[in-house]
């Protein structure tokens, strides 16, 4: 007798064919149609878009059921290349990237409810969806220079949301993102211009291959000596502003400040990703001089992980604090690459940390940031010192608020303790000075979050406490899977990495 399984193998084979495509397409597909219907009533454009946005995590699922059901099923999507210029535009998704899309999916539905009530609806879906489908394009490309489109095309709408719907600074914390973003990317796409001249490919697959080899250094040393590690700074600046990296973080309070609550939540829980995520792939080519600069990038990354959290204690402003408290969780994930980078001890425990830190800290900081947006849009305020007792007036609030803040502190149970314990372990086994350097770290997020929960949640009602209702029923529903997400992953955290583990 045939499975069921089995019959719908050739029918589940075809739609992991097409199912990149849709990831990044129905989105982009969604701003379209949003684009061409002026007419279409603000309340309209929100429901618009917020189910084109579902549709990621839709198709997200339902690849995770088929990858579960039929091992090996590759989901990938390659027409071929144009002409013989080698500009490829075939997508697949390994499973970093399922991973990645899966954390998009869930996160972008969030960030919409969270815009539900700014101006010009029908604009801001538009280019939230954008902004959407070139962050998935980023996770799916295969070929640098697709992958390269789809980086920028995420700058531009992300500047525009920022700019249009932001608060009083928004125009300069704009300016200053592009800038640094751009600057970066040119040198990146510098870089790699070089390593297509002597390789004659854009593919990842092929560079990564020919950068095992040694074979890509000696064509590059070929050009000059120093070109090598020239092509590897490039490729750093572009990705180090993108995370970012210290001491190239400096736009990043403005911008996530200044942004309108959903464009910061995805600012953080995504596009700051999308640099980790280069780490992994767009850097694999230069292996040997990665691992040669793995020292300096290590004191890099733990100045960001310490400085990250004494700024954040010394914020007022609550939505700058949890942009300081993103550098220092962010720097965690590269402390751990860039010790693998540097070879020995335990490398697979240390990256099965930094996948998980990724996945988890883009839930955990999306919630927050939601949070502070429901004090803002409620009171008009978000200043540390403007709220307390509102555990009293607002328990649901407090009690998913409360879940977010301590997954975030990593509290054992939730989803952020066990990405940062697997990056400690790794860490302290590779690298202990680097470890014990970045616990500082650990205790000055344990002060600003315990800080952070104090003072608004408990003792005497502030200034504007009195202005904070209970969550609304759509507000709810935008924050209980995420949180019913920080239990499930507390305790079962293996299921990130066997998505991981799924795809090749």
């Amino acid at each position: 007798m045939i499975s069921p399984v089995a019959s719908f193998s050739p029918v589940l084979a075809d739609f992991a064919g097409v199912v990149p495509l849709l990831w990044v397409v129905f989105p982009l597909a969604g701003a379209c149609w949003l684009a061409a219907s002026p007419r279409l009533g603000e309340v309209s454009a929100r429901r618009a878009g917020l189910a084109f946005s579902l549709g990621t995590l839709v198709f997200a699922v339902v690849a995770l059921v088929c990858a579960w059901a039929i091992p090996g099923l590759r989901f990938e999507f390659s027409p071929g290349v144009l002409g013989g210029s080698g500009f490829g535009y075939g997508l697949r998704a390994g499973g970093l990237s399922l991973l990645l899309v899966f954390l998009t999916g869930l996160v972008a539905p969030m960030c919409l409810v969270a815009s539900w009530h700014v101006p010009r609806a029908r604009l801001f879906n538009v280019l939230f969806l954008l902004m959407q489908g070139a962050a998935s394009g980023v996770f799916l490309a295969r070929n640098f220079f697709l992958w390269f489109l789809f980086w920028e095309l995420s700058l531009f709408p992300a500047y525009f949301l920022i700019k249009l719907w932001g608060g009083a600074g928004s125009g300069r914390a704009a300016m200053t993102f592009v800038l640094y973003t751009i600057g970066g990317s040119a040198f990146m796409l510098l870089a790699y211009a070089a390593v297509y001249a002597v390789a004659g490919t854009w593919d990842f697959e092929v560079l990564r291959g020919l950068g095992a080899d040694g074979v890509l250094d000696m064509r590059l040393a070929a050009v000059g000596g120093a070109a090598p590690m020239m092509v590897f700074v490039g490729v750093l600046l572009g990705l180090a502003v993108k995370v970012p990296l210290f001491p190239f973080h400096t736009w990043l309070p403005a911008a996530y400040a200044e942004a309108p609550t959903g464009v910061a939540m995805f600012l953080t829980a995504v596009m700051a990703k999308m640099g980790l995520y280069g780490f992994v792939v767009v850097m694999a080519p230069f292996g040997r001089e990665f691992s040669n600069a793995a020292p300096v990038l290590l004191g890099l990354a733990l100045a960001g992980t310490v400085l990250g959290a004494c700024a954040a204690m010394r914020q007022r402003d609550l939505k700058r604090m949890l942009a300081y408290s993103s550098v220092n969780h962010l720097g965690y994930c590269l402390l751990a690459l860039f010790a693998v980078a540097g070879g020995g001890g335990m490398v697979s425990v240390a990256v099965d940390g930094a996948f998980l830190q990724m996945f988890n800290h883009g839930l955990s900081a999306a919630a927050l940031f939601f949070c502070i947006g429901v004090l803002e849009q409620r009171s008009g305020v978000r200043g540390l010192g403007d709220f307390g007792g509102v555990r009293g007036c607002a328990p649901v609030f407090a009690a998913l608020c409360g879940v977010a803040l301590f997954s975030s502190l990593g509290l054992p149970g939730l989803n952020g303790f066990v990405g940062e314990f697997l990056i400690f372990r790794g860490l302290f086994d590779i690298v202990p000075w680097v470890a014990a350097g970045a616990a500082f770290g650990l205790l000055g997020t344990a002060v600003f979050l315990l800080t952070f929960w104090q003072r608004v949640f408990h003792g005497a009602a502030g200034a504007h406490t009195a202005a904070v209702t209970d969550l609304s029923g759509r507000e709810i529903v935008a924050l209980v899977p995420a949180t019913v997400l920080m239990f499930v992953l507390g305790v079962y955290p293996q299921v990130l990495l066997d998505i991981v583990r799924l795809l090749p």
